[in-house]
């Protein structure tokens, strides 16, 4: 599904700031509610393996104001 698509793009874009963005963006729409659909996704981006990319993003684009911002906005809400 979508998460997986994201988790793949992150992956596979290592070194594109702006697709890391985007991505952990797109990570925040989707991992955002604590209702049942909310807290499925989560579990469904852990298990797909968002925390690993997101973390990589951040450490990959430390000068990046946007993956920094987006990357942490991600871990918050998967994690929450």
């Amino acid at each position: 599904g979508a998460l997986r698509a994201v988790v793949r793009a992150l992956d596979g874009h290592q070194a594109h700031a702006g697709v890391q963005e985007q991505g952990c963006r797109a990570l925040v729409n989707i991992c955002s509610g604590s209702d049942a659909a909310g807290l499925a996704h989560k579990q469904q981006a852990a298990d797909a393996g968002a925390l690993r990319a997101v973390v990589r993003a951040l450490d990959g684009h430390q000068a990046h104001a946007g993956v920094q911002e987006q990357g942490c906005r991600a871990l918050v809400n998967i994690c929450s």
